[in-house]
């Protein structure tokens, strides 16, 4: 449903800048928890606009940043500091956001970063916090 509503909204040419989104539509899109979001906005990764109610609302080029995140985050194993050092840098870099992925590939190519790292990477997080298994 999620990627459906997210399909439908493109195609009616919404500026990509206009604010239209709530943080519930937006966290049910990136599949990520409301909260989550509120930390993103909490540590300036994630900024929404606000309504004259104070509401958050969310453009769709703050979903695709969104969606940058998680990228760095679950896939790259980058902490939220780590995140934001990013942004940063590439935003002194003056790389466009619609060019952010491809430039981080781009340099994980010229460290030889490979998919197979990538994904150690990703095991050795998801195994973190769990207790070892009991050898019998």
């Amino acid at each position: 449903m999620n990627r459906k509503l997210l399909t439908r909204v493109k195609q009616e040419e919404i500026a990509p800048d206009k604010p239209v989104f709530s943080i519930s539509i937006v966290a049910d899109i990136l599949e990520v928890h409301q909260r989550t979001l509120r930390i993103y906005n909490e540590e300036e990764i994630l900024v929404p606009a606000r309504s004259p109610k104070n509401r958050r609302l969310y453009s769709l080029n703050d979903i695709e940043k969104g969606k940058f995140v998680q990228y760095l985050s679950r896939q790259l194993g980058i902490n939220i500091v780590g995140i934001k050092m990013i942004f940063e840098l590439l935003q002194e870099l003056n790389i466009s956001s619609q060019n952010y992925k491809q430039h981080l590939d781009k340099i994980a190519t010229k460290l030889k970063i490979t998919e197979e790292m990538q994904q150690m990477n990703r095991e050795k997080l998801s195994k973190r916090g769990r207790k070892p298994s009991k050898v019998s």
